[in-house]
Formats: structure tokens, sequence, C-alpha cells
């Protein structure tokens, strides 16, 4: 006859199993923090690119409204609301911080981040808004191309 101890079944995790399981899960927390961190750069990137598009609309408007003169500070888009309730932010991740300020310039991306806003009359590119940022994105895309 067996005692009462041995009858008992032994119930809980070896070390052997425990440690297996800590080693399958830092394993997948290894490959899942850089792909967290990849798709967070892409969606800042996309609402870049949508905030981008939502400003330049915002200047076509202005554009028609001012019968074919373009403002001459970006920030004349947030008077009284009428076009930009607000500037959206430029988030060039990794780069520059999130910033909604504007360069009115000509120049190329001059190493500030924010927008950038052609507003001299005589250059051929007066009026174009383009994100000021030298670096590439995700797909390595120069900011200033958009």
């Amino acid at each position: 006859m067996q005692s009462i101890t041995s009858r008992k079944a032994k119930k809980g995790f070896t070390l052997i199993e425990l440690m297996i399981v800590v080693a399958i899960i830092g394993i997948l927390a290894a490959i899942a923090i850089p792909k967290f961190a990849d798709l967070i750069r892409k969606s800042n990137e996309g609402a870049t690119k949508g905030n981008l598009g939502a400003v330049r609309s915002a200047l076509s408007i202005y554009y028609g409204d001012m019968e074919g003169y373009y403002p001459k500070l970006a920030t004349e888009l947030t008077a009284n609301g009428k076009y930009l309730s607000a500037v959206p932010k430029a988030k060039t991740p990794n780069y520059h911080g999130d910033s909604s300020a504007f360069t009115n310039a000509s120049i190329v991306g001059d190493g500030s981040e924010g927008w950038r806003y052609d507003n001299v009359a005589t250059d051929p590119n007066y009026g174009t808004l383009w994100v000021n940022c030298s670096h590439t994105d995700s797909k390595g895309s120069v900011w200033t191309t958009y």
C-alpha cells in the first residue's frame, strides 16, 4: 500500500517549465517592440501627410476667396477660424519634435521643424507648403518632396 503523500498529485510548475515560458515571452517581446515602434512612426507619418493635405486645402480655399492671392503669412489661415481653427502639427518622427510652427521662406529644409511656406511672391513656388524637414520618412522619401 502506498503512503498518503505519494497518492496526492503534485501540483505546480517546475523551474524548467517556468524558464521556458519566460524565454518565449522574451523572444516575443523582442520581436513585437520594434514592430510596435515602427507602427507608431508610420502612424505619425500618416498624420503629417494628412495634416499637410488639410493645410494645402485651406491655402487653396484662401487663394480662391482672395481672387488669386496667397496669404503673406501662413498663420493668416487661422484668423477667425475661417480656413483652419488651428494649425495642425507636423510630426517627423526621430528627427524633430512635433510642431505647428511655420517658416515663411523659400529656403529648402533649414533644419527647423514644422511647416515651410513659400511666401516670396517672385518665387516660382509662391504659395506652396512643405514639411520643413530634409530627412527621409520610413519609405525613404525626403519630407520636402511632399
